[in-house]
Parts: structure tokens; C-alpha cells; sequence
């Protein structure tokens, strides 16, 4: 059973991310300087020179040599904290993919558009069936 649904009027958040800055913590980082409490990822697009992932099921992080191309980022931020999913391709074209973890590094470029729900706030509790601190939606 799904928890109960909300909907909030948004506001886009456009911005850059320059070569050598973390994506988890910069996204973080940013959430913070700009009161985002309830935000998802609208568009990424970038490339990074390592990636930090978690993988499915995996309790430890694994650190891919790059340069790797964002294929996709994912997931929802707030100043409680950040769940986000990342998918990167090598020179191969190769995909690998998990839970964004700290010490993926920008390499050229990180292209990022957040969509901030003005009327809401994303918080994180326990959850008992999965052992994680899962999404907790509540009216700002």
C-alpha cells in the first residue's frame, strides 16, 4: 500500500557543477544553502572521472576508474538527507549503476536541474520491513 500521496507547486533549480567537485556532497551541499526540503532530480547530464556506488543488495561501496558519462541520476534531496541512484557508461558503453555514494568526482561537467516542492518537506525514518531510513513525505 502506497503512504499517503501530496502535491506542492515547484520551483526549477538550474546549475553547474565544475570538475573535481563531488556530486553527492555538492547536491547535498546545495539543498542546504538553498532551504530545498522536499527537491527531486528533473535532468543530469555530465561526466565523472570516478564513481562511488553501492551496489543492489551490497553493503559496500565500489570504486569504478573512469572517465564514465552520467546516463542518469535520480532520486529525491532535502535538507534531512538525499537518496539518489546514478547510471554511468564507460568508453565501452558499458552501464553500471547503484545507490550515488560520496567520492564520485566531476570530471568535465555536471549539468544539473532540481525541481524543489515548495509546499513540502521530505524527511527520513527507520523503516522496520527494510532496515533503512526510507522517505517520509509530510505538508511544510
Amino acid at each position: 500500500m502506497a503512504t499517503q500521496p501530496y502535491s506542492s507547486a515547484v520551483t526549477s533549480h538550474c546549475f553547474r557543477l565544475r570538475p573535481g567537485q563531488d556530486l553527492k556532497k555538492e547536491l547535498l551541499y546545495y539543498c542546504q544553502l538553498h532551504h530545498l526540503h522536499a527537491a527531486c532530480v528533473l535532468s543530469s547530464v555530465g561526466s565523472l572521472t570516478k564513481a562511488h556506488i553501492r551496489l543492489s543488495g551490497g553493503k559496500d561501496v565500489v570504486e569504478f576508474q573512469g572517465p564514465f558519462e552520467i546516463i542518469s541520476l535520480n532520486g529525491t534531496l532535502g535538507t534531512e538527507g538525499i537518496h539518489l541512484h546514478i547510471s554511468v557508461s564507460n568508453f565501452e558503453g558499458s552501464v553500471i549503476g547503484g545507490h550515488l555514494m560520496d567520492g564520485c568526482e566531476i570530471f568535465t561537467t555536471a549539468e544539473i536541474v532540481l525541481l524543489e516542492n515548495q509546499d513540502l518537506v521530505f524527511g527520513r525514518e527507520e523503516d522496520g520491513h527494510t532496515g533503512y531510513k526510507e522517505l517520509i513525505v509530510k505538508p511544510r
